[in-house]
C-alpha cells in the first residue's frame, strides 16, 4: 500500500510539473534540504505502527 502512495505521489508531481504548476528545481532544493527529518519521521511512524 505504501509503495502505491508513493507511485501515485510522485505522478501527481511530475504531472503537477508538467502543467507548470511549480518547479522541480525548487522540490529538488527543498527535499535537498529537509531529507533528514523525513527519514526521522519514517522511523517515527515505523515505532508507532509496531506498537
Amino acid at each position: 500500500m505504501i509503495g502505491s502512495i508513493g507511485l501515485i505521489a510522485i505522478g501527481a508531481l511530475l504531472l503537477a510539473s508538467n502543467l507548470n504548476l511549480f518547479s522541480l528545481r525548487e522540490l529538488a532544493e527543498l527535499f535537498g534540504t529537509w531529507w533528514p527529518a523525513l527519514l526521522i519521521a519514517a522511523g517515527v511512524a515505523g515505532l508507532i505502527k509496531r506498537k
